[in-house]
C-alpha cells in the first residue's frame, strides 16, 4: 500500500503551505489519517489526525495554526499549515492507521528567513 505525499517546500516565517496525501480507495475510508513530523534532534511526533468520522486531534504546538481535513471522494487528506514558524521545520509524514500503520514518504518543510 502506498501513500503519496506532496507539498513540501522552503518558506519564510508566517507563510502558509498545504500538504496532501493520497491513499488507495480500498483503505482510505476505513483508516484514521494523520500527519507526523520528524525534526532534527527530536523524536517523531503526531502533528494532527482525523478519524473516519472527522474527529480531529492536534499537537499543542500547532493548534489553531494547522488544520487537517479529509476528502473521502478524492481519497486524500490535507494538512493546511498557516503562520509557519522556524520550529515547524521538519520532515512531514502521512500516516494511515487502523490497527496496522501505513506510512507515506516524507516531505521536507523548511521554514527559514
Amino acid at each position: 500500500v502506498q501513500l503519496l505525499v506532496s507539498g513540501g517546500v522552503l518558506l519564510q516565517p508566517g507563510g502558509s503551505l498545504r500538504l496532501s496525501c493520497s491513499a488507495p480507495g480500498s483503505i482510505f475510508g476505513l483508516y484514521t489519517m494523520g500527519w507526523y513530523r520528524l525534526a532534527p534532534g527530536k523524536q517523531r511526533m503526531l502533528v494532527a489526525s482525523i478519524t473516519t468520522v472527522r474527529s480531529t486531534r492536534y499537537a499543542d504546538s500547532v493548534e489553531a495554526r494547522f488544520t487537517i481535513s479529509r476528502d473521502n471522494a478524492k481519497n486524500t487528506v490535507y494538512l493546511q499549515m498557516n503562520s509557519l514558524k522556524p520550529e515547524d521545520t521538519a520532515v512531514y509524514y502521512c500516516n494511515a492507521q487502523r490497527g496496522d500503520s501505513l506510512w507515506g514518504q516524507g516531505t521536507q518543510v523548511t521554514v527559514s528567513s
